[in-house]
């Protein structure tokens, strides 16, 4: 469970993800999904009962180990006023430029990131702003990739992208997501079909839960979501 101050933002949610498994958390706005998957890193702490990886408590663990163990890429991409290179490297010890230039490679970055001025030692700017918002979000998954987590949390990356730029940054993701354990909100439910498990969260509480397949046949609150956003696609 997690309060907000008095105010009740997830109710008695009880999943367990095993390692190398996607899970997909959708449902309305306000629905608490962002909450749910900001409680594995600590960004909030549980109100009751416990997060644990591994059986441990993430309360239990120092942030700087935790946050070893966790990539996380959001709608909002954190770049700063420094060369391609190190916001790919951001955090680690070492820039090691074979490293970097496959993490780009995995997230469709190289070819956009080699066409720049000084190619991977070009300055980006103040939060990236001479690049497009698809190639903001190639290279915060090439610094995820790069920092090689066992854990991947993804909060609608792919959101606010245009279709062309959508499809190079769900390629990358889809790469990325291999071998390990991912934590996907997915604001398009077509790029969840294959998760493991498909979470559906409303005011707070897992309402149903299963596959794509399952999901839709229970013509449950997943299924009247899909077919809104499906009428929506075919009316664009």
């Amino acid at each position: 469970c997690f309060n907000y101050g008095e105010k009740e933002i997830l109710k008695d949610v009880n999943i367990e993800v095993k390692a190398g498994q996607i899970a997909a958390f959708v449902g309305p706005s306000g629905a608490g999904k962002t909450t749910l998957v900001n409680l594995i890193p600590r960004f909030y702490d549980v109100t009751k009962g416990s997060v644990k990886i591994d059986g441990v408590d993430v309360r239990d663990c120092t942030l700087q180990s935790l946050m070893g163990q966790i990539g996380i890429v959001t709608q909002e991409t954190i770049l700063f006023n420094d060369t391609v290179a190190s916001n790919i490297a951001y955090g680690a010890r070492s820039q090691d430029i074979e490293g970097i230039t496959k993490a780009a490679k995995i997230a469709n970055a190289h070819d956009f990131i080699t066409r720049m001025p000084k190619g991977y030692e070009t300055v980006i700017g103040e939060r990236g702003f001479r690049m497009s918002g698809g190639e903001k979000q190639r290279l915060a998954i090439a610094r995820a990739v790069f920092k090689d987590p066992p854990i991947l949390i993804l909060d609608e990356a792919t959101s606010q992208l245009d279709t062309e730029s959508e499809v190079l940054v769900q390629e990358a993701i889809d790469r990325m997501m291999r071998g390990r354990t991912v934590f996907v909100i997915a604001h398009r439910l077509s790029t969840i079909k294959h998760a493991t498990r498909i979470y559906v969260l409303d005011k707070g509480s897992v309402v149903e839960s299963g596959s794509h397949e399952d999901l839709i046949r229970k013509s449950g609150l997943y299924k009247r979501l899909y077919d809104m956003q499906f009428k929506d696609n075919i009316l664009k």
